[in-house]
């Protein structure tokens, strides 16, 4: 993914938090993806191993698309802390997953 392109995917993970789109945390993430308000996940290169063992497989049978980013990049382009957000279903989540080229239960690195 090019410079321009992920400044745009800031941009919207931005947009997405203060619409209220975006759900924070481990267990509150896979509680979303368990109940299928899930489109995107996004994730920090720098979550614990044990976190992603849990996660990832729950979106792969979930078709929740994983989107994995350079470490510090989900802080910064929210200003919220932690290691994975979900986008819920609705526009922020399809522009995300068409700017990152992901598909369903397929991970990508931004």
């Amino acid at each position: 993914m090019d410079e321009r392109s992920i400044n745009r995917l800031k941009g919207l993970m931005g947009l997405c938090v203060r619409a209220g789109h975006a759900v924070f945390g481990e267990d509150s993430c896979m509680k979303e993806i368990r109940e299928e308000r899930a489109a995107l996940l996004l994730m920090d290169e720098s979550i614990s191993e044990n976190s992603r063992q849990k996660v990832t497989p729950l979106c792969e049978r979930k078709g929740v698309p994983v989107l994995r980013l350079q470490p510090g990049l989900l802080e910064e382009s929210t200003g919220k802390p932690g290691k994975v957000m979900v986008v819920r279903t609705g526009g922020f989540a399809e522009q995300m997953i068409r700017l990152a080229d992901v598909n369903a239960g397929q991970e990508n690195k931004v």
